[in-house]
């Protein structure tokens, strides 16, 4: 939670979704009344979501024109019934595509003839519609492309009843309270770890009786020795570094996993402006070309094009904490691309979108922009791990168990 206009800015988790008993971060939060009065409502709790909580929203074409709420509607509802029907093919030994991206578009290319009535601009609408919800689907997932996700563990994902809900004081603020109740210098930060040694035997100096299977040396050269240590460091830094991060290196099967599930990057663009030019309701800002089809290549000129992947705007609220503040969400290649420009270039491209699809060549420019660069960061390298094209839950699994005291130990 970093400090922008007159609030927050997330630049990591947003929301909690699924804030209900079953959620174990709403019940920490709740613990320790780190959360609004709405999001304590127990009606507020019980709902059910399903993944995509609704958001008064407002779907802005490429043309410069609203589009139309009831053709949106339709093809958001087409997409979503082929998402939820994914589920059947879990624990399917033959699923009729690798990937949800495959069986989505299949299914709407089945789809395509009955679509609008047959009437040839509406359905190319309904076409680009469901192209921009690939895109937001593709945020969710931490993916480039849906084609790199599995279809036969996609139904695992389950959604927990709640209406997403945020932190008043920043999501920070749960880490904090955390840290609170642990002895001061129990943490270390900017200890960054080289290596991790282990199946050793190693002592610390002037005591010959204790002996450690495991010494973490940083890149300080400081070390630190242990009975046990967790490693939570996130998939893409693994992906990238696990070879010599640990030694003797991990067992093949763990390096299996590693290699195989997926890992992507979703990022965030904060704009701040002088005055809203959005309706008071409206909480989101979404935008499609029009000029794009699910059953079409993107281009794959991303300098040209990295905007494009931007599924469209957060309102961030109330706008009396963060002034008026549009929050943006890209993933994929086109998401790492914007991490390579400057701050003006990529506020130049936001305002330029920003004029083409409200249709007002002199909408006042955003003042300020503040972006995340997860892929950039070098023990990141990303956002999101999915069960990738290839791999299965099982290797999730397979991350999770503790390494092998006994070197003989296949785990």
């Amino acid at each position: 939670s970093l400090p922008a206009a007159s609030g927050l800015a997330e630049m990591g988790a947003h929301w909690i979704h699924g804030p209900s008993p079953g959620n174990p971060v709403f019940c920490l939060a709740s613990r320790y009344g780190l959360l609004g009065p709405e999001a304590a409502r127990e009606e507020n709790q019980q709902l059910e979501a399903g993944g995509h909580p609704p958001m008064p929203s407002v779907t802005y074409g490429s043309s410069g024109k609203v589009l139309s709420p009831e053709a949106v509607r339709e093809a958001r509802d087409l997409f979503y019934a082929l998402l939820a029907s994914t589920r059947a093919f879990q624990g399917s030994k033959e699923p009729p595509w690798p990937s949800v991206g495959q069986y989505v578009r299949a299914e709407i290319a089945r789809t395509v003839p009955t679509m609008a009535g047959g009437q040839e601009d509406a359905r190319r609408l309904q076409l680009a519609v469901l192209a921009a919800c690939l895109k937001l689907e593709c945020c969710i997932s931490g993916t480039h492309s849906m084609d790199l996700v599995a279809l036969e563990p996609f139904g695992e994902y389950v959604s927990l009843p709640g209406l997403d809900c945020t932190f008043p004081g920043g999501y920070s603020s749960l880490a904090e309270r955390l840290l609170s109740e642990l002895p001061e210098g129990t943490v270390l930060l900017g200890k960054a770890v080289r290596t991790i040694r282990w199946q050793g035997s190693f002592r610390e100096e002037g005591d010959d009786a204790r002996v450690f299977p495991v010494r973490v040396e940083c890149e300080d050269g400081d070390a630190f020795l242990a009975d046990h240590v967790i490693v939570t460091v996130p998939l893409g830094f693994l992906k990238e570094h696990h070879q010599e991060f640990f030694q003797p290196p991990l067992p093949e099967r763990k390096a299996q996993a590693i290699r195989h599930l997926g890992f992507g990057t979703n990022n965030k663009i904060f704009l701040e402006f002088e005055q809203p030019f959005w309706e008071p309701q409206q909480q989101l800002l979404e935008v499609v070309w029009e000029d794009e089809s699910p059953l079409e290549e993107p281009s794959a000129d991303l300098e040209a094009n990295w905007f494009k992947k931007l599924i469209g705007f957060v309102v961030l609220q109330p706008p009396e904490q963060h002034g008026h503040v549009l929050c943006g969400f890209i993933a994929g290649k086109e998401s790492e691309h914007m991490e390579t420009l400057s701050d003006a270039e990529v506020l130049s491209a936001m305002t330029r979108v920003l004029r083409t699809v409200t249709g007002n060549p002199g909408l006042p420019a955003p003042r300020s922009v503040l972006r995340s660069r997860w892929h950039s960061a070098p023990y990141t390298r990303g956002s999101y791990s999915y069960v990738a094209v290839g791999s299965s839950g099982d290797d999730i699994d397979v991350l999770a168990q503790p390494l092998p005291e006994d070197p003989r130990d296949p785990r």
